[in-house]
């Protein structure tokens, strides 16, 4: 299995065409005509064409600082 067309490795590969996948079990009707009628390899199709991909979410690579929050004193 060649990793290819936006999907950085195996795993990736294999999550989209899962999701995929059970998209079209859900009903989805298929983005590409294929001879296939499994679910699954149809996903891999629509892969392969270039048609179905993911994109990475925009993650900070470091947590944002807050700011610690105020604690009255109080004066007695």
């Amino acid at each position: 299995m060649n990793v290819e067309n936006g999907v950085n490795s195996h795993f990736g590969y294999v999550m989209v065409a899962a999701r995929r996948a059970r998209q079209l079990q859900n009903g989805s009707q298929p983005l590409i005509a294929t001879d296939s009628r499994k679910a699954c390899r149809v996903a891999q199709d629509e892969i392969a064409a270039g048609v179905v991909g993911y994109v990475k979410p925009n993650v900070p690579l470091h947590k944002p600082e807050i700011e610690a929050p105020i604690i009255p004193k109080f004066v007695s």
